[in-house]
């Protein structure tokens, strides 16, 4: 499940014509490239929960064979013929879950759609080169209704280390690691029992139903010590495509 909703207010450069999942890194937008990397793994079937300019997610994947397939027109027989199978094998469902639907009511209204099996779940804004099937055998193996994965990301500016009283630089690191803090990722495996915490649209997943979790140690965290990084901003969309054009995306793992 991908939580595909949100205004993305800190990308406004981009977001006021589009919605950020289909903000481009190469080609693609990025819900592609977050979509291929858990298609790695064995998993084809995506709900996407759509919401701010949700139409236009739609209408990606109803073009998506145009774009990326050559195809036929028998004009006199109204038909369609596409001349190749090289597309994906994803099975999409694309579900409005409201304009101002908060993330855990997003969640609350897919629920209806899953099976009583744990489920993968993460935002339309991030990319890394997270095991997931790792992540999942984890979530499996401790049996809590729901795993987080925990990363470490990178520091934004050129850190210099200071001895006191003396003003000359110790040490210098271009954009080093961060600072031993553990951030969510937003790669989760939950249990749809997790769900039940949901109180409403208004409920924000990360305030109450996680907090929920912790306070009854049925949240773990998964440690992933690779690369991750968000598209939050005009300069982290900056950086993920330098990264793409690069060839040597760290994301790239299909």
């Amino acid at each position: 499940m991908i939580l595909a909703g949100g205004l993305g207010t800190r990308l406004s450069e981009e977001t006021s014509v589009m919605p950020k999942p289909l903000v481009e890194i190469g080609s693609e937008p990025i819900l592609w490239h977050i979509m291929k990397i858990i298609r790695g793994h064995g998993i084809r079937e995506f709900i996407v929960c759509c919401g701010y300019k949700g139409l236009l997610i739609k209408r990606y994947f109803a073009e998506y064979g145009l774009r990326a397939l050559n195809v036929t027109y028998d004009l006199a027989e109204s038909s369609v013929e596409y001349r190749d199978r090289h597309g994906e094998d994803w099975r999409v469902t694309l579900l409005d879950t409201g304009l101002d639907t908060m993330t855990g009511g997003r969640l609350r209204r897919a629920a209806d759609l899953l099976d009583d099996e744990p489920f993968l779940m993460t935002y339309g804004d991030g990319v890394g080169n997270i095991d997931i099937s790792a992540l999942v055998d984890f979530h499996r193996s401790h049996g809590k209704l729901a795993t987080v994965t925990a990363v470490q990301p990178t520091g934004r500016f050129g850190a210099m280390y200071l001895a006191e009283q003396d003003p000359h630089v110790r040490a210098f690191k271009e954009k080093p690691d961060g600072d031993g803090t553990w951030i969510s990722g937003g790669f989760f495996v939950l249990d749809p029992r997790a769900l039940d915490l949901v109180t409403g649209d208004d409920c924000v997943w990360e305030h109450g139903p996680m907090g929920a979790l912790t306070e009854a140690g049925e949240l773990v965290a998964y440690r992933h010590q690779g690369f991750w990084h968000p598209m939050d901003t005009l300069r982290d969309k900056h950086v993920l495509n330098e990264l793409w054009n690069s060839g040597k995306a760290p994301w790239q793992t299909w």
